[in-house]
């Protein structure tokens, strides 16, 4: 079960909007950084700074793959950030126009 503490600060989390669309993101799908900062249009170090305070809140995971650290949803504990994406407007449009994908930039 999850405190109000807690739960205040994941929704502190999620209040960033880029936060807030980083979430939306991997809910479509495993990510790399790469692929996160075309998606969002900002910098490397930017996003890396994000995905720190996305892991450090317990809602993201990391797995590496060569090189490349891919980034997933890690929600299974907290059913309320899966009902919060259920009203958040799909990504699966702008992931599927991804020019990092047809570079090829993580693989």
């Amino acid at each position: 079960m999850n405190s109000i503490e807690e739960i205040a600060d994941v929704l502190k989390l999620l209040g960033d909007k880029n936060r807030l669309t980083i979430v939306a993101l991997l809910n479509e799908k495993e990510l790399c950084v790469c692929e996160i900062v075309d998606l969002l249009q900002t910098s490397q170090p930017n996003i890396s700074q994000h995905m720190r305070k996305l892991k450090d809140g317990g809602l993201v995971k990391e797995t590496k793959k060569g090189q490349w650290v891919y980034y997933s949803l890690n929600i299974q504990d907290k059913p309320y950030i899966a009902e919060i994406l259920k009203q958040i407007p799909s990504q699966k449009e702008k992931i599927q126009s991804n020019i990092c994908e047809e570079n090829d930039c993580c693989n």
